[in-house]
């Protein structure tokens, strides 16, 4: 009987003690669990702090480093990027060998170059396509662009000269980074990027950014091309894509040929539509940014709107003055504006069939300074001495107090100008 009492209490005390040691392990891995917890928490916390520092810091610079006017550039390495040959990427670097700015993902360089055979320098401007945190040289990909098909018109100058002339080692006039066309870097939301053709350098500057500043932003490139001989950068894309889990990309050649295999080369066929877009993102929840030619341009935002994408999360780029709409008669009730240009001496009639007040100067031989005809560069800025204008874009700087981009102005009512 005692016996059986001995063995009645030892039992008794040993599950006692398993339950002590069940409640014990479960005490612990709760601890240890909070103690993951907050090891995760802070670091996501220490993460967080860092990009915004980073962020504040690039603010401070981009105020400090920036330069007006002109800068000199040492052309430090030339690149083709795609088998046709026809897009070629510049490196270039201070010739001062001083600091440069940091830009925004998406802005872009503005040259002032001397061609031969011009009668003055010809102003351009071409989106830098390397990444924001590379801090000692700029990045440009410039794609040649042949005569318009079916017009008895020269190829672009600008694009020619730089694919036919320029060369490591030569020196270039360049303007500060510029562009309102730039990805939201203060933004936690998700990101989608189209591309069509050379369009997609400013997005590749987006991408490149999200990379080195170590964003987790969920992000889709979806990048248009002929075929392989048409693509250009594929490899960096995926180099970037392939190795975040928070970045995917998706090519779409819509004229492959043989040699292009499927899943390798490239992942659908035909060209970007609504339904594409559906069936990859599933959600319209997201900020949009396209640049392409404008056809392409026009049928991705028309998409989107259809989607019920607002406008506010839609950002595009002009590409080349066809992207610049034109007037319409609502805008300006098909009125006879007259157009004094002071300088010249000359007293024009303005309606909505002229287009804007720098076609209007050209066509009737008043010589006004331009670079890139969509509002970007700021060269035809010109003095408004009487009346007020309205834009057919958005400039991508405010022009100063007094003045008029006059690329993509069109009058609001009787204009006088300083030209």
């Amino acid at each position: 009987m005692v016996l059986a009492l001995q063995i009645c209490g030892a039992l008794i005390v040993a599950a006692a003690l398993l339950q002590a040691g069940a409640g014990a392990a479960a005490e612990i891995n709760r601890v240890l669990g909070n103690r993951r917890m907050d090891r995760r928490r802070l670091e996501q916390f220490r993460t967080r702090t860092d990009i915004l520092i980073r962020r504040a810091d690039a603010d401070r610079q981009r105020s400090e480093l920036t330069w007006a006017g002109k800068r000199k550039f040492r052309v430090a390495e030339r690149r083709v990027e795609n088998r046709a040959g026809d897009i070629c990427s510049f490196v270039l670097t201070p010739h001062d060998g001083g600091a440069l700015p940091p830009y925004l993902p998406g802005q872009f360089l503005t040259f002032e170059l001397k061609i031969p055979d011009q009668p003055a320098p010809v102003v351009r401007c071409y989106s830098l396509s390397g990444s924001p945190e590379t801090r000692d040289s700029y990045r440009v990909s410039i794609k040649r662009l042949p005569p318009p098909p079916g017009a008895d018109l020269p190829p672009g100058l600008s694009s020619s000269f730089f694919h036919d002339t320029v060369k490591p080692g030569d020196v270039l006039d360049v303007m500060a980074p510029n562009g309102s066309f730039c990805l939201d870097t203060h933004s936690d939301r998700p990101i989608v990027l189209i591309a069509g053709g050379v369009g997609l350098t400013p997005l590749l500057s987006m991408l490149k950014w999200l990379a080195d500043t170590g964003s987790h932003r969920e992000t889709w490139f979806f990048q248009a091309a002929r075929n392989s001989d048409d693509i250009a950068m594929r490899d960096e894309i995926r180099a970037i894509t392939d190795n975040n889990s928070h970045f995917h990309s998706v090519v779409l050649y819509s004229q492959p040929t043989e040699t292009c295999v499927q899943g390798k080369d490239y992942d659908r066929t035909g060209f970007l539509t609504l339904d594409v877009l559906k069936d990859t993102l599933g959600t319209s929840n997201y900020d949009f940014y396209v640049c392409g030619p404008p056809p392409m341009m026009e049928m991705v935002t028309a998409s989107l709107r259809d989607w019920g994408v607002p406008d506010s999360d839609v950002h595009f780029e002009a590409f080349g003055p066809a992207s610049v709409k034109k007037p319409h008669a609502a805008e300006t009730s098909g009125k006879a504006i007259k157009v004094e240009f002071t300088r010249s001496g000359k007293k024009l009639v303005w309606t909505e069939a002229e287009g804007t007040l720098l076609e209007l100067a050209d066509a009737n031989g008043v010589q006004i300074s331009s670079g890139c005809r969509v509002g970007n560069c700021g060269t035809c800025s010109t003095a408004l001495t009487r009346g007020s204008v309205s834009y057919v874009a958005k400039p991508a700087s405010k022009p100063p107090a007094g003045s008029a981009l006059l690329c993509i102005a069109c009058p609001q009512g009787d204009v006088a100008l300083d030209a």
